[in-house]
């Protein structure tokens, strides 16, 4: 299987090309020349982990011996991927129960086995931006693998606290940049260095984003398990909180693959540029907004491309995807509402998820159809939004506890190219 890229000036590779690359050379993002198809019988399996293995077995194509793959997939998700139900017929597929609490636990942990296979001997260095999630995952996902080094740019005082212990207490070979600026800012330093033909000759460089295919790959096993889990209801709407919108994209490949999806709604915060889109056909990238739901404070989705790729148009895409945005005012009153109601705590990106199911149910008048919302973090690491909102202080589930105590260690670093390639000239290493 090849993968082309998005800005279809480079040549296609092999899976392993894609993943050790992240980016194209023309910039572009990679999906496979055409998406393989599942067969009906690995829905019908018992456990993620068994359904997990059979789907990646087809996305990598015998480029990892089964063998390897089986023990590769077990390995990244020895944790719970539970569906449950919060009220009716509306359902959140909880992501939160791996190492970090998050569901980016899902891709990094798989990407970070991957690349180690492919690796050998040869020295690698992650270079990724988080608005949160992502940092923390990929940066457990990768702590202590031989051969990888890891550094994250993250925005200073943009991400929680609980986020940025995780980020910047592990050390080893996890290095955590502290930019003066936005997600969106940070995001577009590490495009640039990727970019950067200086910077290729001292470091070989991959992404750990959502713009690297073998962070994508492991969302789209969590829809199948869920799908598994209600289609005795009838055939799902899924609704995805959304920001760099690679979450939603390993929806959308799961679908191209077979998995029976009616609709998907893409949740945004006031972020709002791809539900706009959707409305009235204009992509208008800009400057990110800071809300209470900061992992998906993204102004300009580089997941938008991928999504452009398997729908060409407008028109087509939204056949499939509806969007919806939510300010924080209205996270607020469902976080509110959906406890006091409910006894179930949302963190600030379920609440948006859940707010968007209410409005498309009240916009459609589908209330027969079983919705599934993904639930992407725990409410405890965003503790601060929740006191404020409710009065109480989350409990702290155990794999997050031991980073409360540890000292933060990062560089600070202004959003300015020059100084970003000054610091990775220090870490050249070929």
């Amino acid at each position: 299987m090849k993968y082309f890229s998005t800005g279809k000036n480079s040549a296609s590779v092999s899976f392993k090309e894609a993943l050790l690359q992240g980016l194209a050379p023309d910039r572009g993002l990679y999906l496979p020349e055409s998406f393989p198809k599942a067969d009906s019988a690995i829905f019908e399996k018992d456990s993620f982990q068994d359904m997990a293995f059979e789907m990646a077995k087809l996305l990598v194509d015998g480029e990892i011996l089964d063998a390897d793959l089986r023990k590769l997939t077990d390995d990244a998700f020895d944790f719970d991927v539970p569906v449950k139900k919060v009220h009716d017929n509306i359902y959140a597929l909880e992501l939160y129960h791996g190492p970090t609490a998050a569901f980016k636990d899902f891709g990094a942990r798989f990407m970070a086995r991957a690349m180690s296979y492919f690796l050998g001997e040869k020295k690698l260095t992650i270079l990724v931006a988080t608005s949160g999630d992502t940092g923390s995952a990929v940066a457990k996902g990768f702590y202590g693998l031989p051969n990888i080094d890891v550094i994250i740019l993250y925005p200073s005082g943009k991400v929680s606290p609980l986020q940025e212990k995780q980020l910047t207490t592990l050390g080893k070979n996890i290095t955590a940049l502290e930019i003066d600026g936005t997600f969106d800012e940070c995001q577009a330093l590490v495009k640039e260095a990727f970019m950067d033909d200086e910077v290729k000759g001292w470091l070989d460089l991959s992404s750990a984003n959502s713009i690297n295919i073998g962070r994508l790959y492991p969302q789209s096993f969590y829809y199948c398990w869920a799908y598994h889990q209600v289609k005795s209801l009838g055939t799902p709407i899924f609704c995805t909180p959304s920001g760099n919108f690679g979450n939603i994209t390993g929806g959308l490949i799961a679908n191209k693959m077979g998995l029976p999806v009616k609709h998907f709604i893409a949740a945004t915060n006031i972020n709002d540029t791809v539900p706009e889109y959707l409305e009235t056909g204009v992509y208008r990238a800009r400057p990110s907004v800071t809300t209470y739901s900061n992992a998906m404070d993204v102004g300009d989705p580089s997941n938008f491309a991928r999504m452009l790729a398997i729908y060409e148009n407008r028109d087509e895409m939204a056949k499939y995807i509806s969007g919806y945005s939510v300010t924080d005012a209205d996270t607020a009153a469902t976080i509110k509402e959906v406890k006091e109601k409910y006894d179930y705590l949302l963190d600030p990106h379920g609440a948006v998820g859940y707010t968007a199911v209410k409005r498309h149910i009240e916009k459609t008048g589908d209330k027969e159809t079983p919705y599934v919302f993904l639930e992407t973090a725990h409410p405890a690491k965003f503790s601060e939004v929740i006191h404020e909102i409710l009065g109480i202080n989350p409990e702290i589930p155990a794999n997050l506890q031991e980073y409360l105590n540890k000292e933060k260690v990062s560089i600070p670093m202004k959003p300015v190219y020059e100084e970003l390639k000054a610091y990775l000239k220090t870490r050249k290493n070929k």
